[in-house]
């Protein structure tokens, strides 16, 4: 696999991370490949932890604002792109219609968990540790802000004029395995945005970002 060159570390049970980056799809189609499921829930939990543990060491920041640093850079966005700047998709097991479109970035926030989980599980909590902090800081460092509320935002700004802000789903489509779908903002009736992704919550975010960027002007 060539995430092993990659961050520069040789695996002692390699069958983890085959089983990390296998998505269902390509389990169901070949039964003797177990899926990223179960490595996914516990990566969830150790990812949430060492997140914690450098940010109460290292940053020495109150409650209130661990927790939203935090949030920030184990959220999907954040995850999908730790795994697109490895090149994850390089080495995910896909199969049917995933196959041909490739992973999304729910998938890859899946699998970058799941592989958190494989390293755990096989060289223990200290050396993954190392390995995810070298991944995550430099994003930490940057101060790059994953989380990208522009629907707060956009609450913020209408609310000075008493204004009502309604998100409404126009149009689904897709397997439901990997559904599109798209938004539109209405402030007062009227919309100011439309926008997609691959859940409801993208789409309405997205379709914030538009109002936002239409209010800028």
């Amino acid at each position: 696999m060539k995430i092993f060159k990659t961050l520069n570390f040789n695996p002692t049970n390699i069958n983890l991370y085959y089983e990390a980056f296998t998505h269902t799809s390509y389990s169901n189609e070949n039964p003797s490949f177990t899926s990223y499921e179960r490595l996914e829930f516990l990566g969830d939990a150790v990812l949430e932890f060492i997140i914690s543990d450098y940010l109460y060491k290292e940053r020495h920041l109150p409650e209130g604002v661990m927790t939203k640093m935090r949030a920030r850079y184990v959220c999907e966005e954040a995850l999908a792109t730790y795994a697109h700047d490895l090149k994850f998709e390089q080495d995910i097991k896909l199969g049917g219609c995933e196959a041909e479109t490739g992973p999304n970035n729910t998938i890859l926030a899946d699998v970058f968990e799941a592989f958190v989980a494989a390293m755990y599980l096989d060289m223990g909590l200290n050396e993954t540790k190392e390995i995810v902090l070298k991944i995550i800081v430099k994003y930490i460092d940057k101060n790059i802000d994953f989380l990208h509320d522009y629907k707060s935002t956009l609450q913020e700004l209408v609310q000075t004029d008493k204004k009502s802000v309604v998100y409404e789903i126009v149009n689904e489509e897709g397997p439901a395995h990997n559904k599109k779908f798209e938004c539109v903002v209405k402030v007062d009736g009227h919309i100011l945005g439309k926008g997609s992704g691959t859940s409801k919550k993208a789409a309405e975010q997205e379709a914030a970002r538009i109002a936002l960027t239409k209010q800028a002007k």
